[in-house]
């Protein structure tokens, strides 16, 4: 029997090793993986996790870095969230939305509360495609427009509209699933496609270019443009000062509708209940998912304006979820609320970002030929890897496959080596490891990073 020691120096069995081989068997067998070549994968099997770690049937540890998908903001296995989930299923497992439930109504209440002023109403989706897909929905009946406007750095989900607006190569297969969908370029200092030299510049060329946009598109014809507050997987792209204020003006002037998704940097990923809150910005929709409840149950939601919720006061809104609001999934959210505000999980993320990310990261910057830039905001960082500092080349190509990807690829299993569980995406790792991560376990973390871009560095020149 294998035993592994959690981080209060508790010990606890593992499944016999054994057992692995039957797990492995039977994902091979029957488990259909989202965005991979079936036969070319080969998945870990988990065994157990805890906190910031997770442990394979070999007892081996990994810090999680990237709180799976950036959805495990209260890490594994949350005292708190297992025992609200567990009460809950003892008294009432599941209900119909269309009656009203406590734990629901509470925690709509709870978003309510926490969310930008003005938006009171909470519609309850299962995840974050979801949650932009009825988002759409809305802006749509609202204004009697079809179009819709979204970066092309942006990931908002796989189902038919959320995919259509996905500016990243995971649409290319699937197009086209909505033809509303318009994409502009965001602001990406990085590598600024209008030739911006300040964040300042940044800001008002793209504010011009999305004017521009929206001028050819023609704006009677468009309903909302969507934008991730911090673009999330395309890159941790913090908005440069005054671009979400202006792209209000714009959506105020044009009667167009703006929403913020929130799937990824909601919930505390930022220091903030909402990432909105950081950058003063009044969106009309916000989507949530993923840090609301650490994804412990399926949920997701759109938390709507006054004056979008009451436009359906008296004429039918035409969606609805069968399991819209699951009791299960919202008495996690409902406890969720409980440990941020007893724990101070905002402000310590804010602590940690600011104290031990950033200049950690920044120290990279300096050290490590491959490192090109550094961005990121509370505990939400990307490291950009370039094979040329001068001429901010890649460090492998732009949706690299195969050899072309084998730099990250080395990358990413020297991490995995040295114990810690990283999120890369094309020529960047991101930090993002669980807002319940102990600083001693951070400091750990982010130095096995910091060795393992020594395998990126064999790729830089200078």
């Amino acid at each position: 029997m294998t035993h592994y020691t959690d981080r209060h120096g508790a010990v606890h069995a593992l499944p016999d090793p054994e057992a692995e081989a039957q797990v492995r068997a039977d994902d091979r067998a029957h488990v259909f993986h989202s965005w991979s070549a079936q036969a070319l994968i080969d998945p870990l099997p988990v065994a157990a996790g805890e906190g910031s770690t997770f442990w394979d049937y070999a007892g081996n540890a990994y810090l999680d870095f990237s709180s799976q998908l950036v959805n495990l903001n209260l890490g594994h296995q949350h005292p708190e969230l297992v025992a609200a989930i567990q009460r809950q299923a003892g008294r009432l497992a599941t209900i119909q939305p269309a009656v009203a439930n406590d734990v629901r109504g509470e925690l709509a209440r709870l978003i309510a509360e926490v969310s930008p002023e003005g938006l009171e109403k909470v519609f309850f989706t299962n995840g974050g495609a979801e949650a932009n897909e009825y988002a759409v929905r809305m802006a749509r009946q609202v204004t009697g427009r079809r179009k819709v406007l979204s970066m092309y750095r942006s990931y908002h989900g796989s189902t038919s509209t959320a995919i259509s607006l996905t500016g990243d190569p995971r649409r290319w297969a699937n197009e086209v699933s909505d033809s509303g969908a318009v994409r502009f370029f965001g602001p990406y200092l990085y590598r600024s496609p209008f030739h911006a030299e300040t964040p300042e510049q940044e800001s008002e060329r793209a504010l011009a270019h999305l004017e521009q946009t929206i001028a050819l598109e023609g704006p009677s014809t468009i309903a909302a443009i969507i934008i991730e507050t911090v673009v999330g997987t395309n890159g941790v792209l913090v908005p440069p000062p005054g671009y979400l204020q202006g792209v209000r003006e714009l959506c105020d002037r044009h009667g167009i509708l703006y929403i913020a998704d929130e799937v990824m940097v909601g919930f505390g990923r930022l220091g903030e209940w909402f990432g909105i809150d950081a950058f003063d910005a009044r969106p009309d929709l916000i989507t949530f998912a993923k840090g609301v409840n650490s994804g412990y149950v399926p949920l997701g939601g759109v938390v709507i304006a006054e004056h979008v919720a009451s436009r359906f006061d008296t004429t039918a809104f035409p969606g609805g979820l069968t399991y819209s609001g699951h009791p299960l999934a919202c008495a996690a959210g409902v406890a969720t609320f409980e440990v941020f505000r007893r724990d101070g999980i905002l402000e310590r993320v804010r602590d940690l970002g600011e104290r031990v990310v950033e200049p950690t990261l920044r120290g990279w910057a300096e050290t490590h030929p491959s490192v090109g830039e550094v961005r990121g905001r509370g505990l939400f960082w990307a490291v950009e890897l370039v094979r040329d500092r001068e001429t901010r080349e890649p460090l492998v190509p732009f949706n690299a496959s195969g050899a072309d990807a084998a730099p990250m690829g080395a990358f990413a299993a020297a991490a995995k080596k040295a114990g810690v569980w990283p999120f890369t995406h094309f020529n960047r790792t991101h930090i993002a490891p669980p807002l319940v991560i102990e600083e001693d376990e951070l400091v750990r973390g982010l130095a096995a990073i910091d060795e393992a871009l020594s395998v990126a560095d064999e790729h830089a020149r200078g």
